[in-house]
């Protein structure tokens, strides 16, 4: 039989009950936009997924990209001319309007412009997508460590990056490629020149989420375990301090891209034979009165590809910061 219920009597209070009535219920699992099956909460990847899939920014932008990367990678798949094959250029034919073999006509040399369009693709993401890559990976690594140590390495990686920082980044990456101009690969020493100067922000970045993280309790924990401080920086602080320097990576990849096609359009950034639109607008900007679309379409695909990445990362901004759900 079960044990009946105690009862309330003179001597005892009226707010007396059971033992498991005085259990609190197990509180419920916080679940977030996009629960996993099984209540199981979901991550802050899954919840951003789950936000980006729904703007139509992200959309937009993530199909954009992917074009212009596939174009980058494969531009015989847009072009059938080659660009590079002296044959392909007649200057009798320079200047000329959009005809039906030649979609956006042809450039001051009697190129087909729409196939250097394509073609100059590859090398304006290529500096864009490395240099970013370069930035992040040096500035991430000395952040983590700096953030991570504090005391005299955190004073003396700070000062340093405080001297990067005075340079202004166009002049300093103008001063370098001018510098060494002719003794090295056109493409390599623009990616040198705007990555030397284009770490310092990935660096805060990350030294400041990683202070913000090591104080949590499962730093704490780890600590308390035993755990090297190579783990606990790359197993445990990395993972959750690299979301605003995936942010920061995706704005940044156009901003490379940009100042790329300013360098190429000083004369001191891509150069001959190579094509890139930075250098194709430079070619035009003579002759824009007579000729404007050798310099408005490739500055109209330069304007996207740059928009287009910023718009991503500004989605994946809105996506990761919870304080704007």
């Amino acid at each position: 039989m079960s044990n009946p219920t105690p009862p309330v009597g003179p001597g005892l209070p009226e707010t007396q009950t059971m033992v498991s009535d005085t259990v609190p219920a197990p509180a419920p699992v916080r679940e977030g936009k996009h629960a996993k099956k099984g209540g199981k909460p979901a991550s802050l990847w899954t919840d951003a997924w789950y936000d980006l899939r729904r703007r139509p920014m992200f959309i937009i932008s993530v199909v954009i990209v992917a074009v212009l990367l596939v174009m980058s990678i494969w531009p015989s798949l847009f072009s059938s001319i080659d660009p590079f094959n002296a044959r392909s250029c007649d200057l009798a034919t320079a200047r000329q309007g959009p005809s039906a073999g030649h979609l956006f006509g042809r450039d001051n040399l009697g190129c087909d412009l729409y196939a250097r369009t394509v073609y100059g693709a590859r090398n304006s993401i290529v500096i864009g997508v490395l240099t970013t890559l370069f930035t992040t990976v040096v500035g991430g690594l000395l952040g983590i460590v700096a953030g991570y140590r504090g005391g005299v390495v955190d004073t003396v990686a700070s000062r340093l990056t405080e001297v990067f920082f005075a340079i202004p980044s166009i002049l300093g990456a103008l001063l370098i490629a001018a510098t060494f101009r002719g003794k090295a690969n056109s493409i390599l020493l623009v990616i040198l020149a705007l990555s030397v100067l284009g770490w310092p922000m990935v660096y805060r970045i990350m030294r400041a989420a990683v202070i913000t993280a090591k104080g949590q309790d499962f730093v704490i924990a780890a600590k308390a375990l035993g755990a090297g401080s190579g783990r606990i920086m790359f197993r445990h602080l990395l993972p959750n301090s690299v979301a605003p320097v995936i942010v920061v990576a995706t704005i940044n990849l156009g901003t490379f891209i940009a100042a790329e096609a300013a360098l190429s359009f000083l004369g001191v950034g891509v150069q001959s034979p190579d094509i890139s639109w930075g250098l194709m607008i430079a070619d035009a900007r003579n002759r824009f009165l007579e000729a404007p679309l050798p310099l408005v379409i490739p500055a109209v695909f330069l304007s996207i590809t740059v928009l287009a990445f910023i718009m991503m990362g500004d989605a994946v901004r809105d996506a990761l910061d919870p304080k704007l759900r």
